[in-house]
């Protein structure tokens, strides 16, 4: 929802940065990686506003290096491959921290891994049939953007699990959703 609103001008903006950079961008995806592992660690430390900083930074290097690749005619299938395989391992780090820190209980962590990574595969599994699948509410910047409000919020009352508890509990509850809406997309693009 976030991505089709704002892709025009955020493509604009991007294509910019992206002329002006001349790497390959797979090593800014890799960069964009571990950033999300050093978000998590900070989350696992319970410090949530540098993890905030860092799911931020990391989301910038999740745009540009697509930039990168598109101005430079280095977009490539590896290229893809590997930045949704970085994205679903930066997922699990941040939740991990979260988990580790105690903002979130281990059962609703694991549900939020799970949700967000079926809400992926569901996505991966429809485009393999040729059905282009980037429905529902709750695509990964939605993700990312609700625990960067949950962890925000938090923070400012003065570590509150019970907001962070909050925040992953609708991630959970809104990437289900999306994983059904992505599942009836394509039952009635199949049948």
């Amino acid at each position: 929802m976030i991505n089709d609103k704002l892709r025009p001008q955020a493509n604009e903006i991007t294509a910019i940065i992206g002329s002006k950079l001349n790497i390959n961008p797979d090593i800014i995806t890799l960069l964009g990686l571990f950033i999300s592992i050093l978000a998590g660690v900070f989350f696992a430390s319970g410090n949530l506003i540098a993890g905030v900083i860092f799911i931020l930074i990391s989301g910038a290097c999740d745009v540009i290096d697509g930039s990168i690749a598109r101005t430079h005619n280095r977009k490539t299938r590896f290229g893809g491959f590997l930045d949704s395989v970085c994205d679903r391992f930066a997922d699990a780090a941040i939740l991990i921290g979260l988990i580790y820190s105690g903002y979130i209980d281990a059962i609703l962590g694991a549900l939020a891994i799970h949700s967000s990574m079926t809400v992926s595969y569901v996505r991966a599994r429809a485009e393999n049939e040729k059905i282009r699948c980037s429905v529902g509410i709750a695509e990964r910047a939605e993700r990312l953007l609700i625990i960067v409000i949950g962890a925000t919020l938090s923070s400012l009352m003065g570590g509150s699990h019970n907001i962070m508890f909050a925040a992953i509990a609708i991630l959970t509850v809104l990437s289900y959703i999306t994983v059904l809406q992505r599942v009836y997309h394509t039952w009635i693009n199949l049948y």
